[in-house]
């Protein structure tokens, strides 16, 4: 098994509700959609629920918990925070454990607004925080569920990563241990 690449898998998940703040901007993959009627998602950074899921999908992937372990939403600090900022500090964490990723892919579920138009644009901006490319796909619920009626916004990651050749690690092994995770999601 020692010849065996060393590579980890982590999955992540966010979910948010649209605000009924009317000049909050809706922010998904660090590219901000406008257009009418078009509302922004509620939450304590800037609510990237894109972003969020792949930094969650990153820290699990390294072994280091979870994104409201590391960056929580009870934080003043985090208020209003940039999610693609957070994103690649969530990446020096895990190349501080090292480990670096190798791809994302995601899909955004969205009954609207329609994303299609924008996901090349998210695409290019998580890929320059990750380090690494990234797939993004979207699709709607159809009707079903409080996503199907519009009532917010969800996104599901994976991420592919791999030792950093030489790399140290805190317990001298080839592979960091994992942690408890935190308390929840950077809202």
């Amino acid at each position: 098994m020692s010849d065996a690449p060393a590579l980890r898998v982590g999955q992540g998940i966010d979910v948010h509700p649209f605000s009924d703040d009317p000049e909050r901007p809706l922010v998904l993959g660090g590219v901000v959609i406008g257009g009418e009627g078009v509302r922004g998602l509620d939450g304590h950074s800037d609510a990237d629920a894109v972003a969020h899921a792949i930094g969650d999908a990153v820290l699990g992937a390294a072994g280091l918990g979870d994104l409201g372990g590391h960056l929580p939403d009870t934080d003043p600090q985090w208020a209003g925070a940039d999610s693609i900022e957070l994103l690649r500090r969530v990446v020096g964490l895990a190349a501080a454990a090292g480990w670096v990723p190798v791809n994302a892919d995601c899909t955004v579920v969205a009954e609207r607004p329609r994303l299609a138009p924008h996901v090349a644009r998210m695409a290019e901006r998580l890929g320059g925080a990750l380090g690494a490319p990234v797939n993004v796909k979207a699709t709607r619920a159809e009707g079903l569920g409080a996503l199907g009626r519009a009532e917010g916004i969800a996104c599901t990651a994976v991420v592919l990563l791999t030792a950093v050749p030489g790399a140290g690690r805190p317990d001298g092994s080839e592979q960091s241990g994992g942690t408890a995770p935190g308390d929840g999601e950077v809202r």
